[in-house]
């Protein structure tokens, strides 16, 4: 027996209100009885954390001595994302069969499926887990951890397994038999990468309204000296002659950088930055400025929670880097600004994701700007070099506009409206599971090779699957049901996927 997925017409990239259709292909080589197949698409975020190990007799925590406590590994995952399709028996095989054992014969049999992602994901809506005991459902406990209902996140692999945001869809044959394990599909054979719609972008105000973000920051050179003029040294029929002494300038100078961003500060994914970094004078000194140095990056803050442990792990894109430049700075009115051609050209690399806040893992960005400035009179130009970084808090979009008919009926929403989540809906009762139980007594049923009823609908589950207490779908969601696709440029993203990394330890983390 072999299970797969094959999806119909495969994208590189999903968003949201996409549909993933495809077919599960299950392979036999005798007769089966089986009691259901179900399908599922699933989205999970996991973080995985090495605490630092205890020692009572102090010393480095590395330091082994008698008595000193393991290092404690603490993962939290979390289900994102979950929808279930039973694809067999299909409602007309079930209600009209008194049994729910069904005999397949041998050969290969294809159950379509298709599945709409949503925007809002669906942690909050499964805290109450049910576990398969026996044959029979017991419910246990829900979690204290966080969770939040906003944007499904994107893909996202790194850090030494620390922080992994996956998708992927996966089939399970159940068997009829208590004693058989139930038969799934590979689920990393089926994974694919998630990029999600972006929020909706405030409306472009006229450019006499433009606001813009910046960091700023003044900085003074030292008082620069004229340089003196060259000793003679002593010849055959020469004296030595004495150099003249330097003399200082009159006024030092003064001047301001600035890094300016359009307010609010936001930057896209596949595009280029458009960023403005400006040189001012706040004096009147006759010195001519240069630019020595430029160096643009853009760094990655993702906050990795697992239970009780937490760790901010840093990465740095940079975008542009130059040095050495001794480029002159043409004056304006006291205002120089740097070409934007150093870096207008240069969009941000695919690999960088959208900023995103979910259960246990979020991503925000900082822009630094790091500007190196000489300053000199004439051709001389002095040896003392300024470095200076700006520091901008930006958010990062992913470039997926959302669709005008989900803009204009979120335009429409209601002020007074509220998102249900998990701790204040009133969720209705749970109805009881839609299949009969399988008893062991009752005789398999035989159905012919190829079933042409149809499945049941997306989001239905099985009776031995997991039941979660659906809560009412967010605004987002309830709006968009009736939206088809994004139709418009999706820009492009990756995420390289560690291979051979599970055996290796996590980052370490402190209590928080």
């Amino acid at each position: 027996m072999s299970v797969r997925i094959v999806l119909e017409k495969p994208r590189s990239l999903y968003t949201n209100l996409d549909f993933v259709a495809g077919r599960a292909i299950l392979s036999l080589t005798s007769n089966e009885t089986v009691t259901a197949i179900t399908v599922k698409l699933e989205g999970e975020s996991k973080s995985r954390l090495l605490g630092e190990a205890f020692n009572p007799y102090g010393g480095y925590p590395g330091a082994y001595r008698r008595g000193r406590e393991p290092s404690t590994i603490e993962t939290e995952v979390h289900k994102i994302l979950y929808k279930a399709s039973t694809v067999f028996p299909s409602v007309d095989q079930h209600f009209a069969s008194r049994t729910s054992a069904y005999t397949l014969p041998a050969g290969l049999h294809e159950f379509p499926f298709q599945f709409k992602l949503p925007f809002n994901n669906a942690c909050a809506d499964s805290q109450s887990t049910y576990v398969n005991v026996a044959g029979l459902q017991v419910q246990a406990p829900g979690n204290t951890d966080r969770h939040v209902r906003k944007t499904l996140p994107p893909s996202l692999h790194g850090f030494n397994e620390q922080a992994i945001i996956r998708y992927y869809v996966k089939a399970t044959v159940q068997r009829s038999a208590f004693y058989k394990e139930n038969y799934r599909s590979v689920k990393q054979e089926y994974a694919f990468q998630f990029f999600p719609i972006e929020p909706p972008r405030p409306p472009l105000p006229s450019p006499d309204q433009r606001k813009e973000s910046f960091a700023r920051i003044e900085h003074a050179f030292a008082p620069a000296t004229v340089p003196p003029s060259t000793a003679k040294f002593p010849g055959l029929f020469r004296k030595a002659s004495v150099p003249e002494p330097a003399s200082p300038t009159a006024i030092p100078l003064l001047v301001c950088i600035d890094a300016r961003l359009p307010d609010p500060a936001i930057l896209t994914c596949n595009e280029p930055l458009p960023l403005r970094v400006m040189v001012t004078k706040l004096n009147d000194s006759p010195a001519t400025v240069f630019l020595q140095l430029l160096q643009i990056e853009l760094v990655a803050k993702t906050a990795v929670r697992a239970h009780h442990l937490s760790r901010v792990n840093l990465t740095s894109t940079v975008v542009i880097s130059k040095s050495n430049m001794r480029m002159r700075l043409v004056e304006q009115k006291r205002v120089m600004e740097i070409d934007k051609g150093h870096w207008r050209d240069i969009p941000l690399p695919n690999s960088v994701a959208p900023s995103f806040d979910t259960c246990n893992i979020s991503r925000s960005y900082d822009l630094h700007v790091k500007v190196g400035l000489l300053h000199g009179f004439g051709d001389h130009i002095f040896p003392e070099l300024v470095v200076e970084t700006l520091i901008m808090p930006t958010q990062v979009y992913s470039g997926i506009a959302p669709p005008d008919a989900l803009l204009r009926a979120m335009a429409g929403r209601p002020t007074s409206s509220i998102v249900p989540t998990a701790a204040t809906s009133d969720r209705p009762p749970r109805p009881p599971p839609s299949a009969v139980p399988f008893s062991p007594s009752a005789p398999p049923t035989s159905i012919p090779q190829h079933p042409s009823a149809a499945p049941f609908q997306t989001g239905q589950t099985h009776p031995e699957g997991p039941f979660p207490d659906d809560a009412p779908p967010s605004y987002e969601d309830a709006v968009a049901d009736g939206i088809g696709p994004v139709d418009g440029p999706r820009g492009l993203y990756y995420q390289q996927q560690e291979e051979g990394s599970a055996g290796n330890a996590p980052g370490s983390a402190g209590k928080s």
